[in-house]
């Protein structure tokens, strides 16, 4: 009787181990989703069944106007009152009809070769 015992204590220590080591790991995840919700809370960020959220700090709309005008360029704008690029003034470039007109000629004279 006693050979029948041992390879089922074997079976509950197995099963045992297993059941704490399973346990352990739940807990370690659940602790650290739990610190990490926390820390994404804390810049803003919703985490649900449905997606993510994330909030936005408010700003006035003094601030936001202030924001865009200092990060905006406009590289391709050229004024009709004054030529911000340097170059010499009535040298064709100021609508870009000169361009257009500089690329027919090619155009033509590679055609009549």
């Amino acid at each position: 009787m006693a050979n029948r015992l041992i390879p089922l204590a074997i079976l509950v220590v197995v099963v045992t181990v297993l059941v704490a080591i399973g346990f352990i790991t739940y807990r370690i995840v659940r602790d650290v989703k739990s610190t990490t919700k926390t820390k994404m809370e804390k810049r803003n960020v919703m985490v649900t069944r449905d997606g993510m959220t994330v909030g936005v700090k408010e700003l006035g709309e003094e601030d936001i106007l202030v924001n865009m005008w200092n990060h905006t360029s406009f590289p391709a704008y050229k004024s009709r009152l004054w030529d911000m690029t340097g170059s010499a003034s009535g040298s064709g470039s100021g609508n870009g009809e000169g361009k257009v007109e500089h690329r027919k000629g090619l155009a033509c004279s590679h055609s009549h070769s």
